[in-house]
């Protein structure tokens, strides 16, 4: 981070620049033949210099602006990094954490991924129904596919949303065996240039990425601008995402709508990121398969993301390069939250990692441990929660299937897992999955 000495003197070179090629410029002129042309050109000269000082000074406005925005989130941004901006008062260790504080003044764009389904209007009408602020989360439309249709219904936005068009439509060359992938490669580009575009051109700071076929809940962008500070304040998290891969309505509890987690498994579909990430992640984006990449140990890097008991996105889109896989028998079935919680006004501090893995630990190896055939049978309900323990891969899988669960995993982690464990509710209990107390680790072998 530059400090704020070095800003000064930048700014201070960039003005001595300027008037230093006005003056240049006015020593260049050539001497005038006759007192007609001199008027004239005297005019058109103090024309030009009166331009020249209006653009230097709207240019020295605009890096006025910038100071201001690196001056204001200097604090957050040494937070994410470890190194506080100014010195803290010194704390007492037996002090809590303070609450996570809202950046009143953050811009968090969401960026729609859209190709050749027209039915964006579905996403985009939700997002502007329940968006709090357009100066808060502009719009951006990033178009691949070139379908005209589709170009149409989001060109019928007007200024509403910002429509930017993947200007790379051609084939890509893949390998003979990933001919029938040739959709994966060309999402993955997308994205690329889309998240370039955002951080890039237009210089956000975050951006919560959505693709064409979601929808979204009433509370969605409360919940994100809530847990924009904890992103920012905590380096052992990598996202936020909007989605619970379990999230079916029968393994919700829908009256604790505000229950968020911490997780291992990149969830994707509605998830939020900043614009650091994306410079460590761009100089080795993928070619193809980009989601099932994110869930490898050489991106993930021990790191977890924020998600929900309750699902803020849900996905319509049974059209796609997967071809519905997994749509009928998990994704149509995830309970989209309809109920607004007001996450800003609420304590997010316990997802910080310390704090969250001494509750949450707690009270999963604290729940009596029970048989998969008794709660299946519905018995011992008595015991309120409680944990069913697998002790490996086919152990976790074989559990997963009998209750319900999605059972893949990524890089051994299972979906909506936080140290193996996968929290859920069967049978109007809360259950958690879980492998012994003492775990070390993932095993990527685990598929």
């Amino acid at each position: 981070m530059l400090k704020k000495s070095s800003l000064a003197l930048w700014g201070a070179a960039l003005f001595i620049a300027w008037n230093g090629l006005l003056l240049l410029f006015l020593w260049s002129r050539p001497p005038s033949s006759s007192s007609s042309s001199s008027s004239s050109e005297g005019a058109r000269l103090t024309a030009e210099v009166i331009r020249l000082a209006q653009d230097a000074e709207a240019e020295l406005e605009r890096q006025k602006e910038l100071l201001r925005q690196i001056h204001r989130y200097s604090g957050l941004w040494g937070r994410r990094r470890g190194v506080p901006a100014t010195p803290p008062p010194p704390q007492p260790p037996s002090l809590p954490h303070p609450a996570l504080t809202q950046p009143s003044d953050a811009v968090l764009p969401v960026l729609v991924l859209a190709c050749d389904r027209s039915t964006v209007r579905r996403c985009l009408d939700k997002l502007l129904r329940y968006r709090p602020s357009a100066q808060r989360f502009p719009l951006i439309v990033s178009q691949d596919c070139g379908h005209a249709e589709t170009a149409r219904v989001i060109a019928s936005y007007g200024d509403a949303v910002a429509h930017i068009q993947q200007p790379d439509l051609s084939d890509i060359p893949v390998p003979a065996e990933h001919r029938k992938f040739q959709g994966y490669y060309k999402i993955a580009r997308h994205y690329r240039w889309a998240l370039g575009q955002v951080f890039r051109t237009f210089r956000h700071r975050a951006v919560i990425v959505v693709e064409d076929d979601l929808e979204v809940a009433p509370d969605f962008f409360e919940y994100f601008q809530a847990a924009f500070p904890l992103l920012l304040a905590d380096p052992s998290l990598w996202c936020v995402s909007a989605w619970n891969d379990n999230g079916k309505e029968q393994m919700v509890d829908v009256t604790q709508a505000e229950l968020l987690y911490r997780t291992d498994f990149f969830p994707g579909l509605g998830w939020l990121l900043l614009a650091e990430l994306w410079d460590e992640l761009e100089p080795k984006w993928p070619p193809a398969f980009w989601d099932d990449w994110m869930r490898q140990p050489e991106q993930r890097r021990g790191r977890s993301c924020v998600r929900p008991e309750v699902s803020r996105t849900m996905t319509f889109g049974r059209k796609g390069v997967s071809h519905g896989q997994f749509f009928d028998q998990y994704l149509k079935f995830i309970k989209l939250n309809d109920r607004f919680v007001p996450f800003t006004q609420l304590d997010l501090s316990y997802l910080r990692k310390e704090e969250y893995e001494r509750s949450f630990l707690r009270k999963v190896y604290s729940a009596p441990e029970v048989r998969v055939e008794e709660l299946q049978g519905n018995r011992r309900r008595e015991l309120g929660a409680v944990r069913l323990q697998y002790s490996g891969r086919d152990s976790f899988k074989a559990f997963a299937k009998a209750l319900g669960l999605m059972d893949d995993l990524k890089s051994g982690v299972p979906r909506a897992g936080y140290r193996g464990i996968v929290s859920f509710v069967y049978r109007g209990r809360r259950v958690y999955l879980a492998p012994p107390s003492d775990w070390t680790g993932y095993d990527p072998s685990w598929s």
